[in-house]
């Protein structure tokens, strides 16, 4: 059986920081996501940003499709916007307590090509779908939330009940302790972690991690699932950046 695998178990996704990663994490973080050029050269200076590296980084931001600018205000483009709602997402998701109905996706449409189907299986992931065998993906019904109306072009959808244990399915379907393990791996990072750049290292991780929690009903997660803890440590960060940074309306 395939499984719904994001990192190997241990391995966390610390990726480097540059003036990019720094703009946008300050601004995914951000409600609005928008800043004034002269508040974001202030809140970029402690993580060793300087004003000239960061109006180039803006400009080529702005050229890439990332940001948009408005006179002297620069904020998310649209694409980035649905990034933000995502992320929001994966640390606020809205649930429901689970009647034991499983949501599933069966695939219909044939004669697509590599692209496409590569495309569809990353959609329906971050759904927070898991492939049980080809071409059939599924999940508990317990998120507050309605698949797009499109997939019905390419797959039909329908709730079941199945006859397997939930707990034993949901364990084959995802890498649960692996996911576990990752996320005290982060939590112990972060909470060590003192130094501006280092933080934001590690919580810019945390909500990647986030981005790949199956979101599964407590009755199927194992003891101990580290998931609320995680998201808690992260809010928490977010109103220390909130203490921090010039900008009105942050969560």
């Amino acid at each position: 059986m395939r499984r719904n695998v994001s990192v190997q178990p241990g391995e966390v996704d610390l990726r480097p920081l540059s003036a990019r990663s720094v703009v946008l994490s300050l601004l995914l973080g951000a409600h609005p996501p928008e800043m004034p050029v002269k508040d974001l050269i202030r809140a970029v200076e402690p993580f060793g940003v300087g004003g000239s590296t960061l109006r180039a980084a803006l400009s080529r931001m702005v050229g890439a499709g990332d940001l948009r600018r408005a006179d002297s205000v620069y904020g998310l483009s649209d694409r980035l916007l649905a990034r933000q709602r995502r992320q929001d997402d994966a640390v606020h998701p809205s649930t429901r307590a689970w009647s034991g109905d499983w949501e599933m996706v069966v695939i219909t449409a044939t004669g697509r090509g590599p692209a496409e189907r590569a495309e569809l299986r990353a959609r329906l992931t971050a759904l927070r779908l898991a492939e049980l065998r080809e071409g059939v993906w599924l999940r508990p019904a317990n998120l507050l939330r309605h698949l797009p109306a499109d997939l019905d072009a390419v797959a039909q959808r329908c709730t079941a009940r199945l006859e397997r244990p939930g707990p034993e399915l949901a364990a084959a379907l995802w890498p649960l302790d692996g996911w576990a393990a990752d996320a005290r791996t982060l939590l112990a990072r972060v909470a060590r972690a003192e130094q501006p750049g280092e933080r934001l290292t590690g919580f810019a991780a945390v909500v990647r991690h986030l981005l790949a929690d199956p979101v599964l009903p407590p009755e199927l997660l194992p003891r101990d699932w580290p998931g609320e803890p995680l998201r808690s440590a992260y809010a928490a960060y977010r109103r220390e950046l909130a203490d921090t940074v010039p900008q009105r309306d942050r969560v």
